[in-house]
């Protein structure tokens, strides 16, 4: 693809090539992509796919899926939507009030996580626990 003006092209990935187009001209030879057109295309990647954008910005293909899953990998799926859970009530059946367990943890970056059990007990404790550890919240 020519480095000439696509009408074709949606206004934002338009807008997305010209930086990439003016770092070339003026971009010593070997000089590698700066981070912050990496961070762009990523975003371009996210609306468009990887291989439009790969193929308009001029830039690998697996080197963009790469910072693609990797930005991706790096964030939690609730950030795609822009909200998270403050609260997950698990229902379990009611039994006899037997006892009562509280159950709580704090990862190195701050995110907590409190299981209050009574009188019942959940099966998936231990997943829970692996989810929030490995940080699949």
């Amino acid at each position: 693809m020519g480095t000439g003006r696509n009408t074709d092209l949606p206004a934002d990935l338009e807008s997305g090539r010209q930086p990439f187009e003016q770092w070339r001209r003026g971009r010593k030879l070997h000089t590698p992509i700066p981070e912050w057109l990496w961070v762009r295309a990523v975003k371009l990647a996210g609306k468009y796919g990887v291989s439009r954008t790969a193929r308009i910005l001029r830039v690998g293909y697996y080197s963009l899926q790469e910072r693609v899953e990797r930005a991706t990998a790096c964030s939690p799926a609730s950030s795609l939507t822009g909200s998270k859970p403050a609260f997950l009530e698990l229902a379990v059946p009611s039994a006899a009030e037997t006892g009562e367990c509280l159950v709580e943890w704090e990862d190195p970056t701050g995110a907590k996580m409190r299981i209050q059990l009574k009188g019942a007990q959940v099966p998936d404790l231990v997943a829970l626990s692996r989810s929030f550890w490995e940080g699949q919240r």
